[in-house]
């Protein structure tokens, strides 16, 4: 049964998470210039990059609900790097996109780990006879 489900949620987790970072910053190249002071911000705005990180924390809790957090942090963190990388080493003349990937790399491992094993954790204390009272 876990087999089986880790084949299938394997897939289905790298799809949504490169899924999440389309849907979220994929679309978006453009930089912008402040036309008051010549500052140049971009290529994602504020709110999608909250966005991108508020999905990828509810990709992460669900996937560690029903996954192993061993599976979770590699397929997330590879699909959203490569998903990012591809994108940012096309669009970036100066070589600088790689300094990115590892930040990115380092953030959605660092994340994944957090969320999907705090999840695991809940979903243990669910089935070990509920929480906790007072939580």
């Amino acid at each position: 049964m876990i087999a089986n489900r880790s084949l299938v949620g394997a897939p289905l987790l790298a799809l949504v998470t490169a899924g999440v970072w389309w849907a979220w910053l994929g679309w978006d190249n453009g930089y912008r210039v402040d036309p008051a002071t010549g500052d140049m911000t971009g290529p994602y705005a504020p709110w999608q990059v909250v966005g991108c990180v508020i999905s990828l924390a509810v990709v992460a809790a669900a996937a560690g609900w029903v996954l192993s957090p061993w599976l979770v942090v590699p397929v997330m963190t590879a699909a959203f790097t490569i998903a990012w990388s591809q994108n940012a080493a096309a669009t970036d003349d100066s070589g600088l996109w790689a300094v990115g990937a590892v930040l990115v790399l380092v953030g959605m491992a660092s994340g994944a780990t957090l969320i999907s094993s705090g999840s695991q954790l809940l979903r243990g204390r669910r089935h070990a006879g509920g929480v906790p009272a007072g939580i």
